[in-house]
């Protein structure tokens, strides 16, 4: 098949085509040319600036294309309007994270959407994402009605993070003697590694499928708990885990899934991030690699970069974890000697 991806090389980028190289398929990338202008040296590149008009894919036709960004419905709907023409069907990478209600848990593909005003003129933050990805969503269906296929992707993984949000759990063990570990253990969170979701993206595109799908890992319920023994296993960690408090750290103004990435909370806007379904996908032949397969390539990825990459890009810093663990400690040691006091 011919495969256009708008951008390629990001993070998803990459994986995607790493993904459609290894099944044979032909692809061109549409993007300015400024990141990673030599990854990919045997793929074709048409250098472009996808806020414009596209006229450099003008005379072109491929099977379909790939979306890789996209937060703007404005941005989508011209860039699908465009190519209507020119492709089978539009891909849109979309995100898990646009459903309205966020508290909500079990959400699937059928849950309502968030909505925004003015969304073409808003700032992209951690609060409306959802809402400008999802509003995309709709913005490719409208142009192209029953031709696009669109991967709600959950929060993404593996080696290479920017944002090493997964990432900073497994160095955060190996590297600290106590960890803050949040709320507890049974607490539900979800991921899904990035090569996952290009395999998955590619192979529903050899299958011409169409439609929304919950592109999240694992495939079983997966608490916090385990994440954080899987990270003690995979490093072979002794940290402590010292499980805090949510209501604690509200107090301390430390905020589940911004503050603490992938721990959602049992409150809160973000409540359910962790427990969206993704039957549909599995049945429609997602697979999903082990975490601990995940866990050591992120590890291994990490030992590979230099010293000033090597700096948490998320969560809460160290010398923050240190005072908010004092504190709980603290805290904990006067409510032990107070029903003490008590029982005497």
């Amino acid at each position: 098949m011919k495969i256009l991806i708008l951008g390629g090389t990001g993070w998803l980028g990459p994986a995607l085509v790493d993904a459609a190289l290894a099944r044979g398929h032909s692809l061109t990338l549409f993007n300015r040319n400024e990141s990673a202008p030599d990854l990919f040296p045997t793929v074709e590149r048409i250098v472009g600036d996808r806020l414009g008009d596209l006229s450099e894919l003008r005379g072109r036709t491929w099977d379909v294309v790939i979306d890789t960004w996209g937060p703007s419905p404005g941005i989508v709907s011209r860039s699908a309007r465009a190519l209507a023409d020119a492709v089978d069907r539009y891909v849109y990478m979309g995100t898990i994270f646009g459903y309205a209600n966020g508290e909500q848990h079990g959400l699937d593909e059928t849950g309502p959407l968030q909505r925004i005003d003015d969304p073409d003129h808003a700032e992209v933050t951690i609060d409306n994402f959802g809402a400008l990805k999802a509003m995309a969503e709709a913005a490719a269906e409208a142009e192209l009605p029953n031709r696009v296929l669109t991967m709600r992707m959950g929060l993404l993984t593996g080696p290479g993070d920017p944002h090493d949000l997964l990432t900073c759990w497994p160095v955060r063990v190996a590297e600290q003697p106590r960890v803050l570990a949040p709320g507890r253990p049974s607490d539900l969170v979800q991921f899904i590694d990035v090569r996952d979701v290009a395999a998955f993206t590619i192979s529903m595109i050899e299958r011409a499928e169409v439609g929304p799908y919950n592109t999240v890992g694992p495939a079983q319920p997966y608490t916090m708990g385990e994440l954080l023994e899987q990270c003690r296993a995979s490093t072979g960690s002794s940290a402590e885990l010292v499980w805090v408090d949510e209501a604690f750290l509200q107090a301390h103004d430390v905020r589940p899934w911004v503050d603490l990435p992938v721990w959602c909370g049992r409150s809160g806007p973000r409540a359910g991030y962790g427990t969206r379904s993704n039957a549909r996908a599995l049945s429609a032949g997602l697979t999903l690699r082990p975490i601990a397969d995940t866990i050591r390539d992120i590890m291994h990825w990490w030992s590979s970069q230099p010293a000033e990459r090597r700096q948490l890009r998320t969560a809460v810093s160290d010398a923050r974890q240190e005072q908010l663990l004092s504190a709980w400690v603290g805290q904990s040691s006067d409510l032990a000697r107070d029903d003490g006091s008590t029982m005497r």
